[in-house]
């Protein structure tokens, strides 16, 4: 664990699911307002999660976040009139590599983010109707994803067995080494996105394009992708809530998603700071 950092923070990145909203998905009046007090006090802030970005927009227009976010868990960066500054594919290979080991599994229902579209082949799964609440929006059925294999910008497996899912991670990562990456988002969601597409790398972009260096920026989250910006942000955070493993990797640890861990984060590591 590094050293808490104790100069002022110019920049925050913020995962979404299971740290800035709570439990229900929403945004807690206490969150917006310590958002508010962030920008009022000069300090950019920004969302990095692992959804697409057609399901970040309400999210940002509660904050007014008016910088570049990073969907995808960091393969797109989407400047704030909705145009791409960055985006990464998964490449064709370990997409079908992906694609054939999550299907052997009856457990796992295999989902394919592409061309702005959530795509299944089975509606039916028990964790599409959690998945739509989150999103905001329904999935497109499709009988097989080959047709998006050359652009897709994330696939997921999820699945209600949490430990299925951490056996898929370290089976699936050494297939896939040196072309994608495979993290557990939450506890029921792997992720496989391209090499590039990780959160640290878009913290790393992100300060690049506002000219604030990393010691100077924060990182605050709660699942397994948020550690790649954990070790680049001068100030790493995690959640209450968080697994242990996250926890470690992290400077300091605030509230759970429930208790509005995310505002006592910025009001106590942050704001204080300036």
């Amino acid at each position: 664990m590094k050293a808490v950092v104790r100069y002022p923070i110019r920049l925050l990145l913020s995962d979404m699911d299971g740290t800035l909203l709570g439990p229900d998905h929403s945004l807690s009046p206490r969150t917006v307002e310590a958002v508010e007090a962030l920008r009022a006090a000069g300090v950019f802030f920004s969302l990095a999660t692992g959804r697409p970005p057609r399901a970040m927009r309400q999210q940002i227009e509660a904050l007014g976040v008016d910088i570049p976010t990073a969907a995808f868990n960091g393969g797109t960066l989407v400047n704030p009139d909705g145009s791409y500054l960055v985006t990464h594919y998964i490449p064709r290979e370990a997409a079908v590599i992906t694609l054939e080991l999550l299907s052997r599994h009856e457990e796992v229902e295999v989902w394919v983010f592409a061309d702005n579209h959530w795509l299944l082949r089975n509606p039916h799964g028990t964790m599409v109707p959690r998945e739509q609440h989150a999103l905001g929006y329904a999935p497109t059925v499709v009988d097989d994803f080959t047709a998006y294999l050359d652009r897709i910008d994330k696939i997921v497996g999820a699945s209600g067995n949490g430990q299925l899912l951490i056996d898929l991670e370290s089976v699936l990562q050494p297939l896939v080494a040196e072309q994608a990456l495979a993290s557990r988002s939450q506890r029921s969601y792997l992720d496989i996105t391209a090499m590039q597409a990780n959160k640290g790398e878009a913290l790393l972009t992100l300060a690049k394009y506002l000219g604030v260096p990393l010691e100077q920026t924060a990182a605050i989250g709660d699942g397994g992708n948020d550690p790649a910006m954990f070790h680049r942000a001068g100030l790493a955070i995690a959640m209450g809530q968080a697994e242990e493993v996250v926890k470690r990797q992290a400077d300091v640890v605030t509230g759970s998603n429930s208790e509005d861990g995310a505002a006592q984060a910025i009001e106590r590591f942050i704001l204080v700071s300036r």
